[in-house]
């Protein structure tokens, strides 16, 4: 394991000398740009380790991608290497059909303390709801984006996560009424505490994801990676970019529906992505929108 191969995997030529926020930001718009957040080992009967090894030979040796708990401990990685104050903590994700959050904390975020001031940092939730870069951990702030403005609200100890997002434009009409479009203008998106975490305590909850029926990730496949004016995501068989802001308070988004025999030619293609091992793709029914 070392920076200079992680760096050549997100293409970023910048210092890794300097810890400060600048490079904070332009490594983390790198990697959400060059690793996709994707469950698909989960739908190709591998595996999801959590040990820093595995991880590190999955995404930067083999140019896979992750969700949370592989993307978020890399980056922890990779910033206490080059010296940043850095820890880890947990999330639990609203769910907006329960009109609550879950009981469970399956999501893992960053706290980074840099040049004074406090950041929540988190590589690892995929399509519009992820991050373009640090959030200033101050209550109540409207923190613009490309996705939407980003808020970080503080509750009884809670920081809840929340995203206020633009109108969706969808051109073909046979996916206006498509549900991986989110109706809904203020985005609950997860909850968190400061209370520092490490790694064994999401060991239980990565292996209940991957095998619980009553898993989102069990009944749909994901695969999203952030661009430089969008998001582009494969979910089950369907195609969907995304283009923000494309005119005044509106996003573009369009719709493909991809046939078996081109599914890895869409990862390839779209991702960047090259599985090792028979992928089949799942779409069936729980709530996730792009």
């Amino acid at each position: 394991m070392n920076l200079e191969e992680y760096f050549s995997r997100i293409h970023y030529m910048g210092s890794s000398e300097k810890c400060n926020f600048q490079n904070l930001k332009e490594i983390f718009q790198h990697h959400i740009r060059a690793v996709p957040f994707e469950n698909l080992s989960i739908h190709c009967e591998e595996k999801i380790q959590m040990n820093i090894d595995a991880i590190y030979n999955k995404i930067v040796k083999k140019g896979r991608g992750g969700w949370c708990m592989e993307q978020n401990q890399l980056l922890n990685w990779v910033l206490k290497t080059m010296g940043y104050d850095v820890t880890m903590h947990g999330g639990n994700v609203y769910i907006p059909v329960q009109a609550m959050y879950s009981d469970r904390s399956s999501h893992l975020v960053l706290k980074v303390v840099v040049e004074g001031k406090t950041y929540i940092v988190d590589a690892g939730f995929g399509a519009s709801n992820q991050m373009w870069g640090p959030l200033e951990l101050i209550s109540g702030k409207d923190q613009p984006q490309g996705p939407g403005i980003f808020r970080l609200t503080e509750v009884n100890g809670f920081w809840h996560f929340d995203k206020i997002k633009r109108k969706q434009f969808v051109p073909d009409e046979r996916f206006s009424n498509s549900d991986l479009l989110n109706k809904v203008t203020h985005i609950h998106v997860y909850r968190f505490t400061l209370q520092e975490r490490k790694i064994d305590d999401f060991l239980l909850i990565n292996t209940y994801l991957q095998i619980s029926p009553e898993s989102m990730c069990k009944k749909k496949s994901i695969c999203t990676l952030q661009l430089t004016d969008g998001v582009r995501a494969l979910i089950g068989w369907t195609l969907a970019e995304t283009r923000y802001n494309y005119k005044d308070n509106m996003d573009l988004v369009e719709f493909t529906t991809v046939n078996d025999e081109d599914v890895e030619m869409v990862l390839r293609d779209k991702f960047n992505l090259i599985l090792e091992k028979r992928f089949v793709p799942v779409n069936s029914k729980a709530f996730y929108t792009i």
